[in-house]
């Protein structure tokens, strides 16, 4: 069995959605910003050789485009290939659907993230400046404040 089928993205019912919080609060640090989407789109728990490792939110914006809105992997699990693989899985589903793209937004100090949707193919679309500015606490990664979103989407038909 390949690494690809060891992870299972397992779809959570809309009533059991607050029992992930502590997983996309790893991803979104504002409880305020999470809580606006947490009920949207479709959540999936991330299991890796039967371990609950973390989660994926997609939002719906259209019957063709989602939105990768939140993807958190444990720490211990982070490093080793798996978010790729996530967000490949996510790629064939979405496609199976009939969904033509997928975007994604990341803070302009997420250095890693940056690098990571690139690396699976997406391409830089659009900055939404000032998106971080007025979150409750100003948000630092890296050595940089975090104030504009840098969105990227991916074709799927590609």
């Amino acid at each position: 069995m390949t690494i690809l089928h060891q992870i299972k993205l397992e779809p959570v019912d809309q009533q059991n959605r607050l029992q992930y919080l502590d997983y996309l609060l790893l991803a979104d640090e504002s409880e305020i910003a999470v809580n606006t989407y947490i009920n949207d789109g479709d959540l999936f728990s991330i299991r890796f050789e039967d371990e609950m490792i973390g989660v994926a939110l997609f939002t719906y914006h259209s019957e063709q485009v989602v939105e990768l809105k939140n993807i958190a992997l444990d720490p211990k699990h982070r490093g080793k290939g798996l978010g790729k693989l996530v967000v490949t899985k996510a790629f064939s589903f979405y496609k199976r659907k009939g969904i033509k793209k997928i975007i994604v937004g990341t803070a302009n100090s997420s250095i890693g993230n940056l690098a990571f949707y690139q690396k699976l193919g997406f391409r830089m679309f659009e900055i939404k400046k000032d998106f971080f500015k007025d979150y409750p606490e100003p948000i630092f990664e890296n050595g940089i404040r975090a104030l504009d979103m840098v969105m990227f989407e991916k074709i799927l038909d590609e």
